[in-house]
């Protein structure tokens, strides 16, 4: 009787080499070990270079800001290229003629300190003035020999780190001012570039996508540049009105302020405020007075109709991104955010939202 046969065992797969497939937990260990080390240093590199990228964001934001004047110049029969540095020159007048504003007021004021240098150390000798008196009481000239005396290096560490954070602050402004003459000029190139990453069967829509983005963000930024304008323009007529000192620069710095959305006008009324004290208590809380008001008006009357043209976006994304991004990356977070949650918004409105609503 025969025996019956045995199912074949099945074999196992082969690779093209004809021998069988097989998994090393070694290589799969190797693999998962270098792609954690990678991933680590890729976070070490991004936490190193976050104030780089920070910068560079904002160049980019600034450069999209600027692109409808640019594009409306190229619509007036100018190639790209004399638009972009028309632009670009403009941007170069501007800046100059905001700085020239505070170079007189600076100036005074560095002045009129190294005056009163010599008189505050003679009425500190002097026991029948009021510096004299408190010279008397607290032993400030004593003190502050002691410490300087004590602790020179320390005085030396400050000096160094004040003249480090001019450095850096004059650096970072040379490459924002760079970077964005290189986006403002390259953007179209740098579009086609990203939308390369795209698959061909989707690159017009992400392009039509990519464009409202940029047109939107682009509108925001000038709506928001054009209230600030107007609050600046406020403050200048205000403090010239009651005699505070240097109206124009610090109608300058509530127009630079008030670019940081919900805080900055409120901070930049309480410094203006403070200022107002050097003419009289009523004046001052008069300026105070004034800030509130201007901030209801700027609220309820001056952004709604900047932002007819621009786009709409609702108040809590508008808190919550200042918030956000004010606590991780401080005064440029907070100016970032809100062109960020534009995006976001847009992508979810066209993406995210349509595709859950077919399911």
């Amino acid at each position: 009787m025969a025996t019956p046969a045995l199912p074949a065992q099945a074999a196992a797969p082969a690779v093209p080499g004809g021998r069988p497939r097989s998994q090393s937990w070694f290589s799969i260990g190797l693999r998962l070990g270098l792609g954690a080390l990678l991933a680590y240093w890729l976070v070490q590199a991004v936490e190193h270079l976050e104030s780089t990228l920070l910068l560079v964001a904002l160049s980019l934001v600034i450069a999209v800001s600027a692109e409808p004047l640019v594009e409306w110049l190229a619509r007036h029969h100018l190639k790209r290229t004399w638009a972009v540095v028309i632009t670009i020159v403009g941007l170069f007048l501007l800046l100059g003629g905001l700085a020239s504003l505070f170079i007189a007021p600076i100036t005074d004021e560095t002045t009129a300190l190294i005056r009163n240098i010599p008189v505050w150390l003679q009425q500190l000798h002097d026991h029948h003035s009021a510096l004299g008196r408190l010279e008397d009481k607290y032993q400030i000239i004593e003190k502050a020999k002691a410490q300087f005396g004590s602790d020179s290096s320390s005085v030396v560490g400050g000096l160094m780190g004040a003249g480090q954070l001019v450095a850096t602050t004059l650096t970072g402004l040379v490459l924002v001012i760079t970077l964005t003459m290189y986006f403002l000029a390259g953007l179209p190139s740098l579009k086609k570039f990203g939308l390369r990453f795209v698959p061909a069967t989707r690159r017009t829509h992400a392009a039509e996508l990519t464009d409202e983005i940029l047109l939107r963000t682009g509108r925001y930024m000038l709506a928001n540049l054009a209230t600030s304008v107007i609050a600046g323009v406020a403050t200048f007529i205000w403090l010239e009105a009651f005699g505070v000192p240097y109206p124009a620069a610090l109608g300058v710095f509530v127009a630079a302020l008030d670019m940081v959305p919900l805080v900055g006008s409120t901070i930049g009324g309480i410094v203006v405020s403070l200022v107002a004290l050097v003419v009289s208590w009523p004046v001052a809380i008069a300026t105070a007075a004034f800030y509130i008001v201007f901030r209801l008006a700027e609220d309820y009357l001056i952004m709604p109709r900047a932002m007819k043209y621009a786009v709409e976006v609702h108040p809590l994304v508008t808190i919550l991104g200042v918030i956000v991004g004010g606590s991780l990356e401080g005064i440029i977070g907070a100016l970032l955010a809100i062109p960020v949650a534009v995006a976001i918004g847009l992508i979810l409105e066209d993406a995210v939202f349509p595709r859950i609503a077919r399911r």
